[in-house]
């Protein structure tokens, strides 16, 4: 497992994780499906976290890689976004 320190993924994974336990008891939020989504942003943060995605994986296996699918589309769509700003700030493209 590698580490990638990251103050905003940190963030975000506990307020997922946050706004997960305040889900187990209100009704309005689905509670389960936050605290699965903090454990998946900050599974790169720590070991525990990491630990929480394995059991994740063997219990819904196709749902995990789903939503691991889906990050990595979304991180080529924002490499791809970031290059087109680039070279039209450079002028050489649009």
């Amino acid at each position: 497992m590698e580490y990638r320190p990251s103050l905003k993924r940190k963030v975000a994974g506990f307020s997922l994780l946050f706004l997960g336990t305040i889900g187990t008891v209100l009704p309005v939020l689905q509670g389960f499906l936050f605290i699965a989504l903090g454990l998946f942003v900050l599974r790169d943060q720590y070991a525990w976290a990491h630990r929480g995605m394995e059991t994740l994986r063997r219990r819904w296996p196709r749902q995990v890689q789903g939503v691991e699918a889906m990050e990595a589309r979304l991180v080529a769509w924002f490499r791809r976004q970031g290059e087109k700003l680039r070279l039209t700030r450079d002028g050489r493209g649009r």
